[in-house]
């Protein structure tokens, strides 16, 4: 039957686009006010290795993105935030940032002299790439956690999905 048919690809389609939108919304809804997040070593984003879940909270993964970097270099705030912590775990120096009550970034090896409490603003340098960590001086490593679970940080940054108009 062509009707039935029809009928049943407009539906398919529908649902296509209200999926579409409910990942939408969802995606800008965890994006603190609805800004995206500047790159931390200045524009454009240049991802040296991507964002790998783990398959459970204990296994091996890549719970961030590597941005490639040098020693030395500036690193910005990619949001705005307060300082939770500034010092250095096992071998490397981080700086975690409290976005809002829900979200922390992470950025490691960063050298600072920030404190705890201090607040940031996105754009603003924070610090500066260091060595250490675990791709030594040629990059840094961005984390976010969402409600303490490990999230893709792209997903605050300029290049996810958009929804076109008709």
């Amino acid at each position: 039957n062509l009707g039935m048919s029809a009928a049943i690809r407009t539906t398919r389609w529908t649902r296509r686009l209200l999926t579409a939108g409910a990942v939408l919304a969802a995606v800008t809804a965890i994006i603190p006010g609805g800004t995206l997040w500047a790159p931390p070593l200045g524009p454009p984003l240049r991802v040296a290795e991507q964002f790998r879940a783990p398959p459970n909270p204990y296994a091996a993964g890549h719970r961030g993105l590597d941005v490639a970097a040098l020693t030395g270099m500036p690193v910005l705030a990619p949001a705005s935030g307060v300082v939770t912590f500034a010092g250095t775990v096992v071998d490397r120096p981080l700086l975690s940032i409290r976005v809002d009550e829900h979200t922390i970034m992470s950025l490691e090896p960063v050298t600072t002299e920030l404190l705890e409490g201090a607040r940031v603003s996105r754009g603003v340098e924070v610090g500066t790439v260091a060595a250490g960590g675990h791709c030594a001086a040629r990059c840094l490593h961005l984390g976010v956690r969402v409600e303490g679970e490990y999230v893709n940080p792209l997903r605050f940054f300029a290049g996810r999905p958009k929804l076109l108009p008709w």
